[in-house]
This record gives structure tokens, sequence and C-alpha cells, in this order.
């Protein structure tokens, strides 16, 4: 048997690159409608649902699960300055940030708010 003859356009497409890796500051200078304006601040359940859910929704290694108030009363007691400490150096288990190395402290603040919303 012998092996199929592609054409030079489907081995193009084939090989074509998926994506471009950009560093922080730099500006789009492709014609592809790539949109980089800043969106702003992310909210707080958007931060959570990507950086924070994995552990917070379950509980994982003692983090306090989204909203349970057994968890969070003994940690909101020491004062939210503490909380956000913790959240933004990070404390025990949890990583600094919570592994969003490009949150801001107002995003990071906005996640915790949002886990404790409805306490």
């Amino acid at each position: 048997m012998m092996p199929q003859q592609d054409d030079e356009s489907a081995i193009k497409e084939r090989i074509a690159p998926i994506g471009k890796v950009r560093l922080a500051g730099d500006s789009a200078q492709s014609g592809s409608g790539s949109q980089t304006a800043a969106a702003g601040p992310r909210s707080g359940q958007q931060v959570y649902d990507k950086f924070c859910a994995a552990c917070h929704t379950p509980g994982v290694l003692n983090a306090p699960r989204i909203n349970n108030a057994e968890d969070w009363e003994p940690r909101l007691a020491q004062g939210m300055e503490t909380v956000f400490q913790h959240a933004w150096e990070g404390y025990n288990a949890m990583p600094a940030k919570g592994t969003c190395g490009d949150c801001s402290k107002e995003e990071i603040q906005a996640a915790i708010d949002y886990m404790v919303s409805d306490i």
C-alpha cells in the first residue's frame, strides 16, 4: 500500500500554529480580529469560578467552603484584613492569591466577598 499523498495546503493547515505567545504589555499587531482591550477587573464570581472553586467548593485541605458559615466564622472572627492577608500572601495549604497570579487586590477581595456573601 502506498502512503496517501497530501497536497501542500492540507499539510500547511495541519501544522499551522494554534496560538501565539504574548507577554504582558504587548499590543495586538495582527489583523486576526483579536481583542486586547482591558475588560476591567474581574468580578468576585469570575475569580472564584476560575481560581477558587476547585478547593473552596469541596473544602480541599480544610479550605473554607463557599457560603458555609461554620467554615468561615472562625476566619472572619480574625477580621477581614487578616482573611485578605492570608488570601493575598498565602496561608497553610493555600497558595498566594489562590493561584491567580495576575489578580489585583480588588479582585482577590471581590472573590472573598463572593465566597461569604450568603452567610
